[in-house]
């Protein structure tokens, strides 16, 4: 007797292969394309949620590659303070396999683009700034709420740095290389008195990170140092006028740290 012949079925996966090349082909297309253009108010919330809604990017426009917007300072949320930085700044990303690279160019405030490179590290991120120099209002400070709300300053900051770089892994900050920021010309709407002077404060990255205040001229004289312990700045500083300027100088000496006599200690941490 011959045995009965046996019609095996094709596997319903394999008459449907077409159909699901397709569809793979087309959702990956669509993640592609979604990558590829995703609008910028996409890095604008990004940029709001991990600032605490103190930086803003608003009405921004083209990709979270390949956008611009224009830059606010807030007091963070519930804050009615807000100042803006004048014009738009854009921005550029690159993805690589190893790290992201991004340029921030400002026209008011960056004579050459500001370029980091953002580098995963395990359980953080290093974040890399080339060496440069940029310019920025100092009314920007006021839109971040007290006690710059109150100062009102005005003036020019000018930021340089020198192989800075920040390293955030499981909470712990480590910071290498150098930053200087000069305060020029400064005057507060708390002093009749203007210019009050002009500062440096230098933070020295490495083992232990530090931060000096120092007075470069004028009537408010300004000192301190300070160190970061645990990703938390412990600074002590001291705010004097000379003799001849107390009166018009009182008011800002209040507010800027604890009133002794003629001039104030100033405490952060």
């Amino acid at each position: 007797m011959h045995p009965k012949s046996i019609t095996r079925a094709k596997p319903r996966a394999l008459s449907a292969s077409p159909w699901g090349w397709a569809v793979g082909g087309a959702l990956l297309g669509l993640t592609v394309a979604v990558l590829v253009f995703a609008p910028a108010r996409w890095l604008s919330a990004a940029v709001q949620s991990l600032s605490d809604g103190r930086v803003l990017l608003a009405q921004p426009r083209g990709t979270v590659w390949s956008g611009s917007a224009q830059l606010l300072l807030t007091g963070g949320a519930g804050s009615h303070d807000v100042a803006a930085l004048p014009g738009r700044v854009s921005w550029t990303l690159r993805p690589a396999w190893t790290h992201l690279t991004a340029r921030l160019d400002a026209p008011c405030c960056t004579p050459q683009a500001l370029q980091l490179q953002a580098t995963p590290r395990w359980g953080g991120v290093q974040v890399a700034l080339q060496d440069g120099l940029t310019q920025w209002p100092a009314a920007l400070l006021a839109g971040l709420g007290t006690p710059w709300n109150t100062i009102q300053a005005e003036g020019r900051l000018h930021l340089s740095t020198q192989g800075l770089s920040v390293t955030l892994v499981q909470g712990r900050l480590a910071i290498e290389g150098q930053a200087r920021l000069e305060a020029l010309a400064m005057s507060s709407r708390l002093s009749t008195l203007s210019p009050m002077g002009s500062y440096r404060f230098t933070l020295s990255g490495g083992a232990t990170t530090s931060l000096q205040l120092t007075t470069l001229e004028g009537s408010l004289q300004l000192s301190g140092s300070g160190h970061w312990v645990d990703s938390r700045l412990h600074f002590e500083g001291r705010a004097s006028a000379q003799a001849e300027r107390v009166d018009a100088l009182s008011n800002l000496l209040n507010i800027i740290g604890q009133r002794q006599g003629a001039h104030s200690i100033i405490k952060v941490g």
